[in-house]
This record gives structure tokens, sequence and C-alpha cells, in this order.
């Protein structure tokens, strides 16, 4: 009995060393995603942004901010995030008549994602004015 008790506060005390300190990003946006639904260049300039709160314990750093093509642009905070703090990711689509459907990939220190890169993508369709 004293080895099965001893085995188990080894395990559970060998647990705490895996939890994950540092900093954690949480966008807002469902999914990651954002739907422009149907809309026209006329009506609509294409700008969104993706909120994001830091939930961790250390300062959040957005590295890079990377698009699948020409036709999408974002832009990345440059000042860390500060734990508890929110922050955004400008995306500006040209608004190209056609089906909607983009992956923003953001490079970043958030221990919460493999490698800190997090996928957001952005859908929807732009009709012809």
């Amino acid at each position: 009995m004293k080895k099965i008790t001893t085995l188990i506060a080894i395990v559970l005390m060998c647990s705490f060393g895996f939890a994950q300190n540092g900093p954690k990003i949480e966008f807002k946006a469902e999914d990651n995603t954002i739907d422009y639904g149907t809309t026209t260049k006329k009506k609509d300039n294409g700008v969104r942004s993706f909120e994001f709160t830091n939930t961790g314990d250390a300062p959040l750093i957005i590295t890079n901010v990377l698009s699948t093509c020409g036709c999408t642009v974002p832009t990345k905070p440059n000042a860390p995030i500060m734990p508890g703090k929110t922050g955004k990711i400008e995306v500006k689509y040209s608004m190209i008549p056609g089906p909607i459907r983009k992956t923003i990939t953001v490079e970043s220190n958030a221990v919460n994602y493999e490698g800190g890169r997090i996928p957001l993508k952005i859908k929807g369709e732009v009709i012809a004015d």
C-alpha cells in the first residue's frame, strides 16, 4: 500500500511540471474565423479585426503575421501584450468579387498553440456591385 501511495505522489508532483506557464492567446472570434457574409466592394472596405487576450502569465509577443496571398494584408501589434491585456490583428481583404476563403497565420510565443503558430480564417463572398 505504501508503494502505491508513493507512486501516486510522484505522478502528481511530476504533473505539476507539465503545466503550461507563459503567454497564452485567446481569440474572441468563434473558431478563430471572421465571416464577411455576402457583401460588395462598394459597401465594404474589407477591414476586419481579430481581437485577442493574453490569458497567460508572461508578455505575449506576435513576431509575424502571414497571409496566403497578396489580396489579404494583415497588420500585427508591435508592442508585447501584457498578461490580462487585449490586442488586435487587423486584416484588409481587397474585396475581389467571388468567394473569400483565406488563412492568416500568426507566429507568436504563445504556449497554448503548437510552435506558437495560430491559424486565423476569413470567409464570405463579395458580389459584383
